[in-house]
C-alpha cells in the first residue's frame, strides 16, 4: 500500500503550525491554529484511510473486493461539526474580549501570579497549610490541636496492626 506523501507532509505542517499558533496568547491566533490543526487532522484522516474504492455500498452476496472504509469519512465529518462548534466558541470568547478590553490577548491570572511568585519564595500558601497537620496520621481537616489518634482510618490501621500476629 502506497501512502501519499504530498498529504502527510501537508497534514504534518498543519498540525505543526496549528500547536505553534494555539500557544500564542492572542485569541485570533489561537483561533487560526485550532483550525489549522482540525484541517490536518482531516488530512491524516483520510491519509489514513487509504485508498479511494468503490463505495461501500454492497448487494447481498455481491463482490466486496476493491471497497473504500466509510469509517475515516465518517471521522472527517464529526471533525468538521466539532471544529465549527469550536471555531465559534473561540470567535465568540475573542469578540468578548475584544468588546472588553479592546484587545484579544489573554492575560494571565491574578492567582497564578501569586502562586508563581510564593512558589519561587518556596512559601507554603495558607489554603495548604489550614488542610495539613504535624502530627502524622492526622485527617487534615484542618482543625487545631487534633493529633494521630483523632483520624478514624489510623485507628482502623492500629487496630488491624495488633490483630496480626508477629
Amino acid at each position: 500500500m502506497s501512502v501519499n506523501l504530498t498529504l502527510v507532509l501537508t497534514s504534518s505542517v498543519l498540525l505543526g503550525c496549528g500547536v505553534y499558533l494555539v500557544l500564542e496568547r492572542s485569541l485570533t491566533r489561537v483561533l487560526l491554529g485550532l483550525v489549522m490543526i482540525g484541517n490536518g487532522v482531516s488530512i491524516a484522516f483520510l491519509v489514513a484511510g487509504g485508498r479511494a474504492g468503490r463505495a461501500p455500498i454492497v448487494e447481498k452476496g455481491g463482490d466486496t473486493s476493491g471497497l473504500s472504509d466509510p469509517l475515516p469519512q465518517a471521522m472527517v465529518l464529526t471533525a468538521i461539526v466539532i471544529m465549527l462548534a469550536t471555531t465559534a466558541f473561540v470567535l465568540a470568547m475573542a469578540y468578548r474580549s475584544w468588546q472588553l478590553n479592546g484587545h484579544d490577548d489573554v492575560q494571565d491570572d491574578v492567582e497564578d501570579d501569586m502562586i508563581r511568585h510564593l512558589a519561587s519564595r518556596d512559601v507554603t500558601s495558607e489554603a495548604y497549610a489550614a488542610t495539613t497537620s504535624d502530627f502524622p496520621g492526622d485527617d487534615s481537616s484542618g482543625d487545631p490541636g487534633e493529633g494521630p489518634d483523632d483520624d478514624p482510618l489510623a485507628a482502623d490501621e492500629a487496630e488491624i496492626n495488633q490483630e496480626r500476629p508477629s
